[in-house]
């Protein structure tokens, strides 16, 4: 189990990374956006809260007391042992603004009658997913982006490629389907950052006729919670989506940043390329904005710096 011992002073930020399926009414979710508003305003949190029918999506980060008090909120209208979370720490904030949003999903697939509220795979602890994605009769899958893929996965995992969420049940048609008939296997195994998308692609393969689909409960930031990198399956680091980029083993940000013109994360050796410009350009996209896009950006990059250093000049 990692500790973070020394992570938990009062110059830390806490992050809390959660989300459960749940069938709320109208009335609640509206309820909900008001109330989460105003915590969020009242405890100077950041980050972003997705509110739907299906249940809450969301990453916050702040004090202690804020984020306690935003998942206090939120327990009060939830089942009990079905909201997952996960925390962590970082020395600066790890989001520039905070949202609620109401939204048609929590994650979305864009795929009608798939609902983990009513079906839904096993669930995994991570203490026992080792020996599943170990057995050979398992198909291990990454329910990730192709761009969360790259920069860390579990050995042995099938990456889809997809782009987004919604190319998922594209990819289950036209290339698991044929994968598990050509294989003969007909246990599936799949995971993704914090478990709800891969919670959700097992109500859909379920619909599709699968039956042995199982999924890692709280995704890979539970595992690297609870399993030591030495027994650990993971290579690489885990895509967060806010500034901290990656997460390694220890749930500290690793060595990825983020191009702000394309949004992909980069490298070290990525960032040392003479083809790189922070803000402006990266070797992504190099081919894929006009002059005028990156004068654009080239302005938008001078003043987050011009910003940066006013909070730190006044801190």
């Amino acid at each position: 189990m990692n500790s973070q011992d020394n992570q938990t002073s009062a110059d830390l930020f806490q992050v809390a990374a959660f989300y459960c399926f749940t069938s709320w009414s109208e009335s609640t979710v509206s309820s909900l956006l008001q109330n989460l508003s105003t915590i969020g305003a009242e405890h100077q949190l950041k980050g972003t809260v997705l509110l739907a029918k299906e249940g809450v999506n969301g990453t916050i980060c702040g004090s202690v007391e804020g984020v306690s008090a935003l998942l206090a909120r939120l327990r009060r209208d939830l089942p009990n042992g079905l909201f997952e979370v996960k925390i962590s720490w970082t020395p600066e904030q790890a989001f520039r603004r905070f949202k609620v949003r109401r939204k048609a999903e929590i994650v979305t697939m864009g795929i009608d009658g798939v609902d983990p509220c009513k079906t839904v795979g096993t669930y995994v602890d991570p203490a026992q997913w080792n020996a599943l994605i170990d057995d050979p009769d398992t198909l291990l899958i990454d329910t990730r982006n192709d761009y969360e893929v790259a920069i860390g996965c579990f050995e042995g995992a099938i990456n889809p490629q997809t782009k987004c969420f919604r190319d998922f049940p594209a990819w289950v048609e036209q290339q698991l389907l044929p994968m598990v008939k050509a294989r003969n296997s007909t246990r599936v195994a799949m995971y993704c950052t914090g478990g709800i998308r891969c919670e959700k692609a097992t109500s859909f393969l379920i619909e599709q006729g699968f039956r042995d689909v199982h999924h890692l409960r709280g995704g890979v930031l539970r595992y690297f919670e609870e399993v030591s990198q030495a027994e650990s399956r993971w290579q690489g680091e885990c895509f967060v989506f806010d500034q901290r980029v990656a997460l390694n083993h220890q749930l500290l940000p690793g060595v990825h940043s983020l191009c702000y013109a394309c949004g992909l994360p980069l490298t070290p050796e990525d960032q040392s390329m003479n083809s790189y410009l922070p803000g402006i350009q990266c070797r992504h996209c190099l081919d894929s904005f006009s002059d005028q896009d990156r004068i654009r950006f080239a302005e938008r990059q001078r003043q987050m710096e011009y910003a940066t250093r006013h909070q730190k000049s006044s801190t």
